[in-house]
């Protein structure tokens, strides 16, 4: 693939931004047009002479977008180096900056309130994500496709052959790839492709050899978001909280003393597994209630759009064997019923359903118990196989076959468990195949490297928990030392209350951040309405909490209050008691208008549908019940025109995706 370059040099004036490759003098230089945002490479040495030189090292442009006011460069100044891939450096960027095109806006005192809330939220994003390159290596695909194309990617930017699902900055990188694609192909020297996930490698020392693992992680940016804002499947396949994990394994050769570089690789191994949302059409609707409504919604495309993404998935991945771990009764029952229903319907080829009753088969910590679930699958695990590819071979000796895809309510908890088992499970037979573990032997009975691989998947878990639901990962503590303790189930309590908090009072500006920054929702002067900052719900509504505030205030400053008897206070307690209980009842009944809901793409239409399907319950809204709630929520909800549950068909005029 054409190089990228790893350090640019920024000059800056009133005309235009000019990035300086700092590694290679002799490279055109990217200038960007401050009036007009063309972009153009300079063949020579062209500074001008009243340019400013930033103090700011860059380490990668991470694209360019539009606000409501302007355009800005968004680069990166830092980076962190959280290992190698092949002797390539895996980096994380730190540290960001917003560089505006439009001379008189200021980043840091935007001149408009709404540019100012874009520009936070881009922030927010920025500093909350874990975003990952290499200038070297491809991140965003797995080691058998690199494989499998690595003959035809060798002229080619590392853009144009990135997987587009994980490509996260795409949008923000959408006119530098068209320049590139257009123009000047020489562009791709500055086109630096991120992904959204994680990255880990142990060294381990098993039977006098030197072995890597590592695990990395895939967020796609298709149906981006938060926990209860982002659920199911769009209208083209793409489900919420799809990650692909892939394992790595790499075997010194005997005769060096060392991993060091790719030479010194006897063998080379991945591992894919990947989980995603249920892929129907339902949500769970937020009521500040600690479980949601569960809603499912029976739309005439829900059965084209489950086979557009099973067979994606066969197509890209192989056969599939679905893993569902969501529960046979309660709250969980009727998703379940529905799923295994619509696979029913879909009969799409290739595609292999099994159900997993973790709660019942794992209950009292008996975590270990997962092994059924292995027993059950492990023929069909042996055919599937893995990728293997030894040193001097002209050809992979085994290439993977097909995946298992593992889901759960959130995809997080219960799928973390059950994947890095299965992960355990093949990496033993890895290890096995090449002599280093004997027959029926496993790493559990090295405690070293045992601490690593589980240490391993557990940071991998936190991770992709916190990114959805805003909180490390539930059952961790099974995935760090192989036993459920008392002590992890009260800090999974401590987890669960945390994501309650956020996922009912601060996702929506989440929401709203992947919206920008993934390009679902495009900001143009038209988005300078003050709907989207503005608290437009009636002053009834807003003033409860404070009602509720000020009586448990009084009721306090009561305590403190001289009595003459016991029952001098009791009418001042009774009345603060009164508005106190009314207050919270009356939040409790209104409780869908206290949550934080996305206010780029609102969710009006999911909140309050009436189609077919099912609905768990019409909690919080209100006195007059669902239907008269359904009439009048528009009045301070943004309203952005005509809005549909589909996922990416939601449009606004402007406001759609861009890619």
């Amino acid at each position: 693939m054409l190089p990228i370059h790893q350090r640019l040099t920024l000059y800056s004036n009133q005309e235009r931004y000019q990035f300086v490759p700092a590694d290679n003098l002799g490279s055109p230089s990217l200038s960007v047009n401050r009036a007009t945002g063309e972009i153009q490479l300079s063949r020579h040495d062209s500074v001008p002479n009243n340019a400013r030189r930033s103090n700011h090292k860059i380490y990668g442009i991470l694209g360019l977008i539009s606000l409501a006011l302007g355009d800005y460069i968004v680069v990166i100044t830092n980076r962190d180096s959280k290992g190698k891939l092949i002797g390539n450096h895996v980096y994380q960027a730190t540290a960001f900056a917003i560089l505006p095109l439009n001379p008189d806006i200021n980043v840091q005192s935007p001149p408009h309130p709404v540019e100012a809330h874009l520009l936070k939220l881009l922030r927010a994003h920025l500093d909350s994500g874990i975003f990952l390159f290499s200038y070297e290596y491809d991140v965003t695909r797995r080691m058998q496709v690199q494989w499998q194309h690595h003959n035809r990617d060798a002229d080619k930017g590392m853009w144009e052959v990135a997987d587009d699902r994980f490509f996260w900055n795409k949008y923000l990188q959408s006119r530098l790839t068209e320049h590139a694609a257009t123009v000047d192909r020489e562009l791709s020297h500055y086109i630096l492709p991120v992904i959204y996930g994680t990255f880990d490698a142990r060294p381990a020392f098993l039977h006098g050899r030197h072995i890597q693992i590592a695990l990395i992680s895939r967020r796609s940016r298709y149906r981006a978001g938060t926990r209860y804002f982002r659920r199911g499947i769009d209208q083209d396949g793409h489900v919420a909280n799809f990650n692909e994990t892939e394992q790595l394994v790499f075997v010194e050769n005997p005769q060096q003393k060392q991993v060091s570089d790719v030479p010194s690789y006897s063998h080379q191994f991945s591992f894919v597994q990947i989980r995603g949302s249920i892929p129907l059409f339902w949500a769970e609707v937020n009521t500040l209630r600690y479980v949601p409504d569960l809603q499912i919604m029976d739309l005439p495309i829900t059965d084209l759009a489950l086979r557009t993404h099973l067979e994606e998935q066969v197509r890209l991945y192989g056969s599939q064997h679905i893993v569902n771990l969501v529960n046979h009764i309660g709250h969980e029952k009727p998703i379940k019923e529905a799923y295994e229903r619509h696979v029913a319907q879909a009969k799409v080829p290739h595609v292999a359903y099994d159900y997993f009753d973790f709660h019942t088969e794992c209950k009292r910590m008996r975590y270990d118990r997962v092994s059924l679930l292995i027993d059950r699958i492990g023929a069909d695990l042996e055919g599937k196989g893995y990728f293997q590819l030894n040193r001097g071979d002209d050809r992979p000796m085994k290439v993977q076959t097909g995946v298992v895809r593992t889901n759960c309510m959130d995809n997080l908890d219960r799928t973390n468990v059950i994947q890095g088992a299965l992960a355990k499970w093949t990496l033993n037979r890895q290890l096995q195949a090449v002599g280093i573990l004997p027959p029926n032997a496993s790493i559990d009975d090295y405690e070293s490297t045992s601490k690593d691989f589980r240490e391993l998947w557990a940071d991998h878990a936190d991770l992709i928990a916190q990114a959805y639901a805003g909180s490390g990962a539930l059952k961790s503590d099974f995935t760090r030392t192989n036993k459920r303790t008392r002590q992890g189930a009260l800090e999974d309590g401590v987890k669960s209350t945390l994501r309650y908090l956020k996922n009912n009072y601060f996702d929506g500006a989440r929401q709203d951040a992947f919206d920008l920054f993934t390009g679902a929702w495009v900001a143009d002067h038209q988005s300078l309405s003050s709907a989207i900052i503005t608290d437009t719900r009636p002053l009834v509504l807003r003033s409860m909490p404070a009602v509720a505030v000020f009586s448990l205030f009084m009721i306090c400053a009561g305590l403190t209050l001289p009595r003459t008897s016991d029952y001098s206070l009791l009418y001042y307690f009774v009345l603060w008691s009164t508005f106190l209980a009314l207050s919270l009842v009356f939040v409790y009944l209104h409780g869908i208008d206290y949550v934080s809901w996305p206010r780029l793409l609102p969710l009006t239409d999911i909140i309050h549908y009436d189609g077919p399907g099912f609905r768990e319950a019409h909690h919080g809204k209100g006195f007059g019940g669902p239907k008269s709630k359904a009439k009048s929520v528009n009045r301070w909800q943004p309203n952005h025109s005509d809005l549909s549950i589909h996922g990416e068909e939601i449009e606004m005029g402007h406001r759609k995706r861009v890619d």
